[in-house]
């Protein structure tokens, strides 16, 4: 048995969550930021908070849902800037009403910076660091409250003012523990070369096995990578679905025999990684951005750097326990422990002013008073 993260209870809040306005909340398949949205929200309606989303339809969570526009925005579509901003804008003029707003769209942070001085603004940094986000957030980061998901996202720009770091959690409800594995490996992500698809098929046929792959392949760029580079690549033994529901996906996770990760980028969490350990299936990742502070190299997976070294992984995946895969994650990717982690930084974030002198872990207490020199 798993203890339970421990909680620091704080008083009841009326939260306002701005989730981008491309898919609902939660997602019928591919969408982790949404996903990640609709656990936390029903998390803080749990633990007794007022909460309000406002997100894309048809969005179904239990807590408020406001869908400022009509229909979701659609990404690639010139008029999907504007969409963002009238989403966005329509959730802060909505501000005074709430305790706090938790912002995890890629145009609030500067209405969160206008508004921040009245009503905390907390904004969870969900994507890679760029230069013009460096740029933007370089010049925000001492009005809002900026939460990186990983300690790997946080040292990619070191220089700006963070709340905290808060990685992300999941439901585990949702997500069965499998002891059983098939002979087959499953890769999921998105078709780009930052996931590298076509790695997890040279993988997958110099180890001899199976493979099934989980993909979103929706936007221009992504037909493009497919038919282009990972096409070319499979075989008879690949097995392509394109944006399952979630219970399809999960299952097919927790009967795969590995995870294959092979990113080729500094990946600031990697969701799925976490899904895959909750069903009790093993990872094998290069070991680039989170991905070495979510898998327990030797005990739920391996961190590979080369092609060659994965294929070696694939052999020794067998040894490993896949209930030790579960309780990784019970133990630092729960619903529970993202909530507990949020619930810590909303508090900080509506007691105490933002200032440069102050230093908060939101998994250890209260914030603490940095000396000159930190």
């Amino acid at each position: 048995m798993v203890a339970a993260p421990r909680r620091h209870r704080v008083r009841s809040l009326r939260v306002g969550i701005i989730a981008p306005p491309f898919l609902p909340v939660p997602p019928a398949g591919y969408g982790g930021i949404e996903r990640v949205v609709a656990t936390l929200a029903e998390g803080l309606l749990e633990r007794g908070h007022e909460v309000t989303v406002f997100a894309a339809p048809p969005s179904t969570t239990r807590a408020h849902v406001v869908t400022p526009l009509a229909v979701p925005a659609q990404l690639g579509d010139p008029a999907a800037v504007d969409d963002e901003l009238f989403h966005v804008a329509s959730a802060y003029l909505e501000a005074p009403a709430f305790d706090l707003i938790h912002d995890h769209t890629a145009m609030g942070p500067p209405l969160g910076a206008l508004v921040g001085s009245r009503t905390p603004v907390v904004h969870t940094l969900h994507g890679p660091w760029t230069a013009s986000n460096r740029r933007l957030f370089g010049l925000l980061h001492r009005q809002i409250h900026l939460v990186a998901i990983s300690h790997a996202q946080r040292a990619g720009n070191p220089r700006i003012r963070y709340a905290g770091v808060v990685h992300n959690g999941i439901d585990l409800s949702i997500h069965p523990f499998n002891p059983t594995k098939e002979d087959f490996l499953v890769f999921v992500g998105r078709v780009s070369p930052e996931k590298r698809p076509e790695v997890a098929v040279e993988v997958a046929r110099r180890a001899k096995r199976p493979l099934v792959m989980i993909i979103k392949r929706k936007e221009p760029p992504e037909h493009a990578y497919w038919e282009q580079v990972v096409a070319p690549r499979l075989t008879g033994d690949v097995e392509v679905l394109d944006q399952p529901p979630h219970e399809v996906k999960i299952a097919l996770m927790g009967r795969a025999r590995a995870l294959l990760f092979p990113i080729d980028w500094p990946e600031p969490f990697g969701l799925v990684m976490t899904e895959a350990m909750a069903c009790g299936t093993p990872v094998i990742a290069r070991p680039l951005g989170s991905a070495p502070e979510i898998v327990a190299h030797g005990v739920t997976g391996f961190l590979c750097s080369t092609v060659g070294q994965m294929v070696d992984a694939v052999g020794a995946v067998g040894a490993l326990c896949p209930a030790a895969c579960r309780v990784r994650v019970e133990q630092h990717f729960s619903a529970e422990a993202m909530v507990a982690g949020y619930e810590r930084l909303y508090e900080a974030a509506t007691t105490w002013p933002l200032r440069e002198d102050r230093v908060f872990d939101p998994h250890a207490g209260p914030p603490t008073i940095a000396s000159e020199s930190a």
